[in-house]
């Protein structure tokens, strides 16, 4: 990288002036005295610097008449504003990675002087740069109130405190919440306890400028609004096959179902739904199990998933006489059509299935989602900032 990008050039109008020429005074012994041109202060004034950085030009001892800024490889001008007393000038948009700027200011002392000063300012250039990738995604403007918000970047971060500093998660009402770091590339907020009803979430990534660690920065910024509908709850137990629905605290319908048998029981805690289909073809071969008596692939109607590894809730005639009775599924939560309808057409996207009694292990964090599993202490531990 080039150094010693400053490069000043004063051209002084009327630098030779006479005894009755505009800034000349009388003194002592004929001689005269020129006033000073207008100066110009230019930052930042090296290479190397963040494209976040605004471009600032300093008038003294006058004020400025032009400021222009050109990409030097575009041709592209910078936009940019005065101050009202016109002595300064600053950029109003960012500017781009590894990239050369021309800038030009024009200026005038009180008396009429004009000047200019010229610099080349040089912005950094990233070893690489970092995509951040939101679920759900910005398309996306409804959630539950189990929904965690997950930012996932498609490079390693090595730095991941500056990374979570320039993550904001601001909540109307505000509620405690706070990230968690699941890998070098994902990380996941969500607060203390579920999503208020009603609430507006607004979540940004300021990375764009940011160091991440060993020269790689933030490719872009992103934003990401999301309202929480409201709280809808399944209570499903299986001890009594039965499944509570919950709407925002109350018990609005009681269904029976069937979970996972003794060799493939359901995930016990707080299951978040994270995709919905009408049809959906159930293939145990996705999650690594493709022949021997565990092996299935079948068409199933109204299937909303709640893990990873292939627990849904969905109908399933087939079960239709051990819903209530009997867990004998692979691992889903079993309706009849009527009851898996219904639960289709009010349950969707971060409304959560809480599963009790089921005789499986907890569900993992990393498995879309096990977030509400991580008690509230544990979860604060797994924030980079300290």
């Amino acid at each position: 990288m080039v150094t010693g990008a400053l490069v000043v050039v004063a051209l002084v109008v009327g630098a030779c002036s006479s005894d009755d020429s505009p800034g000349a005074a009388d003194a002592p012994g004929g001689s005269a005295t020129a006033a000073a041109p207008v100066r110009f202060d230019i930052t930042p004034g090296s290479d190397g610097n963040a494209p976040t950085k605004p471009i600032v030009v300093q008038a003294t001892g006058g004020t400025l008449d032009a400021v222009t800024v050109t990409n030097s490889v575009k041709g592209t001008k910078v936009k940019g504003s005065f101050s009202e007393d016109k002595t300064s000038w600053t950029s109003t948009e960012v500017l781009a990675y590894g990239a050369s700027y021309e800038v030009v200011a024009d200026g005038v002392s009180p008396d009429g002087r004009k000047a200019e000063q010229k610099s080349t300012v040089k912005t950094l250039a990233p070893k690489a740069t970092v995509f951040p990738s939101f679920i759900p995604a910005p398309s996306i403007t409804e959630v539950g109130v189990g929904q965690p918000i997950v930012v996932k970047f498609d490079k390693d971060i090595t730095d991941k405190a500056a990374a979570e500093k320039a993550l904001t998660v601001t909540s109307a009402p505000a509620q405690p919440g706070g990230w968690y770091w699941l890998s070098k590339r994902e990380v996941h907020y969500r607060p203390q306890s579920y999503w208020q009803a009603g609430t507006t979430i607004k979540v940004h990534a300021g990375i764009y400028g940011v160091d991440l660690g060993g020269g790689t920065y933030g490719q872009t910024d992103r934003d990401l609004n999301l309202k929480v509908h409201d709280s809808w709850v399944a209570k499903a137990d299986g001890n009594t096959e039965q499944m509570q629905i919950f709407q925002n605290g109350t018990l609005v319908k009681t269904m029976p179902i069937s979970m996972g048998k003794d060799a493939t029981p359901t995930h016990l805690g707080a299951h978040v739904i994270s995709d919905k289909q009408r049809d959906y073809t159930m293939d145990s071969c996705t999650y690594g199990v493709c022949s021997g008596p565990q092996a299935y692939k079948s068409l199933e109607h109204f299937a909303e998933r709640i893990s990873n590894d292939g627990e849904f809730v969905h109908e399933n005639p087939n079960s239709v006489g051990q819903q209530g009775s009997a867990n004998v599924s692979h691992g889903c939560i079993n309706l009849n059509a009527a009851n898996a309808q219904w639960f289709f057409d009010h349950f969707g996207l971060g409304d959560v299935v809480e599963v009790t009694n089921s005789g499986g292990p907890q569900l993992p964090v990393w498995d879309t989602y096990g977030d509400w599993a991580v008690p509230w202490a544990d979860w604060q531990a797994g924030s980079a900032v300290k």
